[in-house]
């Protein structure tokens, strides 16, 4: 029997489908997507169908989908289609609550920035405002519009050129980098839930772009195959540029091991159970060459 239950599209409502669709694809960000239409009505509007796709041109795509239940369309997608311009601004976890306010289906032309609280601010390339409570900003021009259909639940990709950036200098570190903890972005998933991008939620990860690891197919057999070493641990001891020895980590390692972390990695294992499980916690902590010198020491039975 199958871990996985299977469907086609056609096999469930729509309805359903979308529903696992946005619980299965998530955290996704969120655009709040400020519009105008030609006779000077504001709009502000949450969209998660949304992300970056390129630098140069720096190019936002988001998606005011047609709605599942009665296939009507939204005014974002009305105002960029008469006024070719958005401003789409992020939402950090201070605004959460406002910006789900501002969801709510309102007659055209009431105001969202009014109904929800927030403040706007006059942008300097495009007509639509910002919102000042926002961390970060894009005025942009809409280019192109791409309709993936013409049934309830169908896309409709709104391709925006960035024509303006903005950023609170808060939310900057030293180096003038995003500190994401400082901008705490929120993020949504199925149903009611939303993910909170900071505090331990927030990870780090080395990128493999500077060398090439050895991979996960080049680790020893009895690593690579071994019940207790979790996929990340095995990620991470194939991203070294070769296997290293017990000398190598040893001259280069040790001089910051404690006396008893030497001991510890250097210790005989009674059994290969109990010597992947130490390399494993050593692993989780981002200690990679004390994984590497535990799993290097023979096991004594």
């Amino acid at each position: 029997m199958s871990d996985f239950n299977s469907y086609l599209p056609s096999d469930l409502p729509v309805p359903a489908f979308h529903g696992l669709l946005l619980g299965a694809i998530s955290p996704r960000p969120i655009a709040f997507a400020s519009t105008i239409d030609t006779d000077g009505n504001v709009n502000l509007s949450p969209f998660s169908f949304f992300n970056v796709f390129g630098a140069n041109p720096p190019t936002l795509i988001f998606s005011p989908a047609r709605r599942v239940r009665d296939n009507t369309t939204k005014h974002t997608l009305e105002n960029v289609k008469e006024i070719g311009e958005v401003v789409i601004n992020m939402v950090s976890y201070s605004m959460v609550e406002q910006m789900s306010l501002s969801s709510t289906e309102y007659d055209k032309g009431v105001n969202e920035f009014m109904k929800a609280g927030f403040t706007p601010i006059a942008s300097h390339k495009v007509t639509p405002p910002r919102v000042l409570e926002s961390p970060a900003q894009f005025e942009c021009e809409v280019t192109q519009i791409i309709e993936t259909g013409q049934e309830g639940g169908a896309g409709n990709l709104i391709i925006c050129e960035v024509k303006m950036m903005h950023i609170n200098k808060a939310v900057l570190d030293k180096e003038g980098k995003i500190d994401p903890h400082l901008i705490d972005l929120v993020a949504r998933m199925g149903g009611n839930y939303y993910a909170r991008a900071s505090g331990d939620a927030v990870f780090e990860v080395a990128k493999p772009l500077s060398t090439k690891g050895i991979g996960v197919d080049a680790l020893p057999y009895r690593i690579k195959s071994s019940k207790y070493l979790s996929g990340n641990t095995l990620g991470k001891l194939g991203n070294v540029e070769k296997q290293p020895t017990i000398e190598e980590i040893e001259a280069v390692e040790f001089k910051d091991f404690t006396e008893e972390e030497k001991e510890m990695v250097r210790s005989s294992f009674p059994n290969e159970e109990a010597q992947h499980k130490t390399a494993e916690k050593y692993a989780q902590k981002n200690e990679i060459m004390k994984a590497w010198r535990v799993l290097l020491e023979p096991v004594h039975s």
